[in-house]
């Protein structure tokens, strides 16, 4: 699992997919958001918007990411 670390309060899903370097594209991002291959939480999230903030899981197909604050 890799752990990603941020220095706001929280990111949007869309962003730190591209963040974590698991989407080339923040279009990427959001067309696999729309369809519903990405969960957080254990939940699908189609909202790219979705604000993620540190203990979050996030998944996508076999990547997954949890959030940690600096």
């Amino acid at each position: 699992m890799q752990e990603v670390v941020i220095r706001t309060p929280f990111i949007k899903l869309d962003a730190l997919l591209k963040f974590a370097g698991v989407c080339a594209s923040g279009g990427e991002a959001k067309l696999l958001i729309e369809q519903g291959e990405v969960r957080v939480n254990g939940e699908i999230c189609v909202q790219r918007g979705h604000k993620c903030y540190p203990g979050d899981a996030v998944m996508l197909g076999d990547h997954a990411m949890t959030l940690r604050a600096e």
